[in-house]
């Protein structure tokens, strides 16, 4: 899909922009980079955009969208780096980790180009039905849940936790792809368009009531650019304080930590769900909950989405994820508690580089639970 940066600022709306700052004032990575966003609105407005392979701080933006938060005007200044990073991809002008990730998914259907085939192996033993022979819960794994292996004991938590309280549900197994989220948001919008087409079909076949995902990402894309018919998609943390409401969950035992939460910026920016996480947190015996400063919409995003998963940012020194765990551990928390794999794997890899590895544990809600079963 060919990108006129000539017709940016009225295909994104961007001319009712007022300059009053509050784009740039929140935004996580303006503070240590180069990247201004409403100098480039600005500059969109103007028609006067330098070259965006010029632009490495392009590249920086996580997509938390906390520009397009706080804009008064409902302007979606986000989106002008995503239509600028699709002028790069159409021409080729992207970092070669980005491009190396785009090739996996394209090949294999996750970016960290592991075979497909693979993709259940996380799941061996757990006795995990498979969605297309019909379930009533559709659960959505996802790429890094999949294949990571600091994201599987994750997978397989809430896999126990599912089945515990007697939830029916399914996962599509191999047939599962990435759902694109990143990769719209990296501008490969050729991609993300035809992962649309091959898996929005796919889900929408399993009869399935709810679709649930691991990721905030993927809840997000699927929820909001799939078009899906017949299908509520939920987070899972949605999922599991619903359960426990409703009573259809019960926790035997103790978990005796003192435990904080973070917001990622994809499940509570960005579609408002803030309580069930905590809810969740809170419904277990033993378990000190205590509060970050920073928390809810003023959380402070770890730097992991946007694709910068797979690109260094060009500050590598004051990475937000640094500020967030130091953060956590000011409150006496002994454990972080996360609900997305980017956060789980940003802020865990903080922790030990910051020297908190032993006072601080990294831990998603879904191991959290688990070990209240």
């Amino acid at each position: 899909m060919q990108v006129d940066v000539g017709q940016l600022p009225k295909e994104l709306d961007l001319l009712g922009c007022i300059q009053c700052g509050k784009c740039t004032g929140g935004c996580p990575v303006s503070i240590k980079t180069a990247l201004n966003v409403r100098f480039l609105v600005y500059e969109a407005q103007m028609d006067a955009l330098p070259d965006p392979a010029q632009m490495e701080e392009l590249w920086d933006c996580t997509c938390c969208f906390t520009c397009v938060e706080r804009c008064p005007k409902d302007v979606r200044p986000a989106e002008l780096i995503i239509g600028l990073r699709s002028m790069l991809v159409e021409s080729g002008k992207i970092p070669g980790t980005v491009g190396d990730a785009l090739m996996g998914i394209f090949r294999q259907g996750n970016p960290l180009g592991f075979a497909r085939e693979d993709r259940a192996a996380w799941a061996a033993g757990l006795d995990i039905k498979a969605a297309q022979e019909g379930c009533q819960t559709l659960w959505f794994v996802g790429c890094t849940p999949a294949y990571d292996v600091r994201g599987q004991p994750v997978a397989r938590a809430l896999a126990r936790v599912f089945q515990t309280a007697g939830l029916d549900f399914g996962t599509l197994g191999v047939e599962e792809s990435c759902c694109g989220n990143e990769v719209r948001r990296v501008g490969e919008m050729g991609l993300f368009e035809m992962l649309v087409e091959e898996g929005k079909p796919l889900l929408e076949a399993t009869g399935a009531e709810q679709l649930v995902t691991t990721s905030p990402h993927c809840f997000n894309t699927l929820k909001h650019e799939y078009g899906l018919e017949g299908l509520e998609v939920l987070h899972y943390t949605q999922v599991l304080a619903r359960l426990l409401e409703e009573g259809a969950l019960t926790l035997s035992g103790r978990v005796e930590k003192t435990v904080t939460y973070h917001d990622p910026c994809f499940l509570g920016k960005q579609n408002d769900i803030f309580d069930e996480p905590r809810a969740v947190l809170q419904a277990i015996p033993g378990l000190n909950f205590v509060e970050m400063d920073r928390t809810r919409e003023r959380s402070l995003c770890c730097e992991g989405g946007g694709g910068r998963m797979w690109v260094e940012g060009t500050n590598l020194e004051e990475r937000t994820a640094f500020q967030r765990v130091q953060e956590a551990a000011e409150t006496g928390a002994e454990v972080l508690a996360v609900a997305c794999p980017f956060c789980l794997a940003m802020l865990e890899d903080a922790a030990k580089v910051q020297g908190l590895g032993e006072q601080l544990q990294v831990l998603d809600i879904a191991e959290l639970l688990a070990q209240a079963l």
